[in-house]
């Protein structure tokens, strides 16, 4: 049986937000009170911002793939840069008439 995408720990991109309403019902304690206050992920794409709202029990896997998208980020970045090291190195040697080492 072919796993779920759910099995497989979740990497999310975007930002933990919270969203403030009154529902409107006149007899609710946000009439006059606190409003309601919901998890939210904020995201873009294709250049648009998207809010999908969470449940609370959904916040702890929700920190965890956001931070589990951070440090994959950071990687990416460090890889990249060295990336852009090498490149430069062999480009330095070669004008210089050495040879690169790989």
């Amino acid at each position: 049986m072919p796993a779920s995408p759910l099995d497989h720990p979740l990497l999310l991109r975007g930002s933990l937000i919270s969203l403030s309403r009154r529902c409107g019902k006149p007899n609710c304690h946000c009439k006059d009170g606190e409003p309601h206050v919901t998890p939210a992920l904020s995201y873009s794409l294709s250049g648009r911002t998207h809010i999908l709202t969470l449940r609370p029990k959904d916040l702890p896997e929700v920190k965890e793939a956001l931070r589990s998208y951070r440090r994959a980020q950071r990687e990416l970045d460090k890889q990249a840069l060295q990336g852009i090291r090498a490149l430069s190195n062999r480009i330095r040697l070669e004008k210089r008439g050495g040879r690169a080492t790989s």
